[in-house]
């Protein structure tokens, strides 16, 4: 049976921070306790907004001393696989309902030195993950529907328990990552479900003291099930 460990892993979404000092918020998640820097890439055609790409991305490389975790919410990502490798990306997600070769993303993902991820929307079941999961590193479950920062959350847990049994079962290695409304009133029961990762955007960057919310949410989110 899954026990959850004391590796969960906050990931805070730099499409919340303020863009005007951006070099400013890098610096503070540098110093907080957060794994990840969450980086949201929308093109304005696979969700309804356009985010930010490479020359932001490439700004911001040489200032961070935590890895980068980029989810692609864009049309047939696999043109600028290469382009996140070579911009510093380490965990690159693409998502289910974009991809016409998802196998073939993949991998390409991993010949390119990435941990590779795949997401899905809330409407999209996790049965259609059990034939790439093997290959998979990481997956993303979307607790809102892509496209917008501080989203009300969608109900995930028994989406997430479903993954993490049939993770648990088949003996893979693929952690679960959950994005979209992660905040201190939810992170606890997603941890005991068998939540990995925690994008947390909006719950971090519109705190008071960012540095002690992130520590809040690890607190949280480090305790094995009940």
């Amino acid at each position: 049976m899954w026990l959850q460990n004391d590796n969960d892993m906050i990931a805070p979404s730099l499409l919340s921070a303020d863009f005007s000092n951006l070099a400013k918020e890098v610096e503070m998640l540098n110093g907080s306790s957060c794994d990840l820097i969450h980086l949201d890439i929308m093109d304005g055609v696979f969700v309804p907004n356009i985010s930010f790409g490479f020359p932001v991305i490439k700004s911001i490389k040489d200032k961070v001393c935590k890895p980068l975790d980029a989810h692609l919410m864009i049309v047939d990502p696999d043109k600028y696989v290469k382009n996140f490798a070579d911009v510093g990306v380490e965990y690159l997600s693409v998502h289910y309902e974009a991809c016409t070769h998802l196998n073939r993303t993949v991998q390409n993902i991993h010949a390119c030195g990435m941990k590779a991820g795949v997401a899905i929307n809330p409407a999209t079941p996790v049965s259609v993950l059990e034939d790439i999961l093997p290959e998979c590193d990481f997956v993303v479950i979307m607790s809102v529907n892509p496209g917008f920062a501080a989203q009300k959350y969608i109900d995930s847990i028994d989406k997430v328990r479903k993954l993490r049994k049939i993770i648990d079962s088949k003996g893979y290695n693929c952690l679960i990552e959950i994005d979209g409304g992660i905040n201190r009133n939810n992170v606890e029961e997603l941890s005991k479900a068998g939540v990995d990762i925690f994008v947390a955007g909006n719950a971090v960057f519109s705190s008071e003291n960012p540095l002690q919310e992130i520590e809040y949410l690890k607190s949280k989110c480090s305790r094995q099930p009940l």
